[in-house]
């Protein structure tokens, strides 16, 4: 089986978890935007990463685009964000990602990263007003991701694991 995996990274998890899946079935790594869909003919496998930046998974539009000439070939998708596991949060990016031609797709859910201070001005900015906002709501109120950036506040958090690849990984070997 030959495989590839593509990723759009911002801040370093998606990659890091193209770089553990590389380790774990010595599958090639290559950044999205990188990405020729007639290179990947001759690809069996095809995994694509990517983040979460406003409920949508980052690099998803190449996979969109490209769905018909990928027929035949086993999809996988993975994202990353800073949030905890929640499964109704799980559900959303599903449905929100996963439509238009995507829908049996396998999408897993990987953990990732928070450090401000690696963030753009721009995402940096939004956060701390994020965090302003949220930490005046009841603690009762908070929804997952919301505790999750209280969790982090401005202190760099790693939560990624190559744990939360064994579905995939297990899926891959199928």
């Amino acid at each position: 089986m030959k495989g590839i995996i593509l990723y759009t990274s911002k801040y370093g998890s998606s990659k890091k978890y193209a770089d553990w899946l590389h380790q774990a079935t010595g599958f090639e790594t290559l950044e999205t935007k990188k990405a020729d869909i007639n290179a990947l003919s001759g690809y069996d496998t095809v995994i694509l990463g990517g983040g979460i930046y406003a409920g949508s998974i980052a690099g998803l539009g190449f996979l969109r685009k490209n769905i018909s000439a990928l027929g035949g070939k086993k999809l996988a998708v993975y994202y990353c964000c800073a949030s905890p596991y929640d499964e109704d949060a799980d559900r959303q990016v599903r449905q929100q990602n996963m439509k238009d031609g995507l829908e049996d797709i396998p999408c897993f859910y990987c953990r990732g990263t928070f450090d401000l201070n690696s963030m753009s001005f721009a995402h940096r900015t939004l956060c701390k007003m994020l965090i302003k906002s949220v930490s005046k709501k009841p603690p009762q109120d908070l929804a997952v991701w919301e505790r999750g950036l209280l969790e982090a506040k401005d202190t760099p958090c790693d939560w990624a694991d190559k744990e939360y690849l064994d579905g995939l990984i297990e899926y891959i070997n199928k």
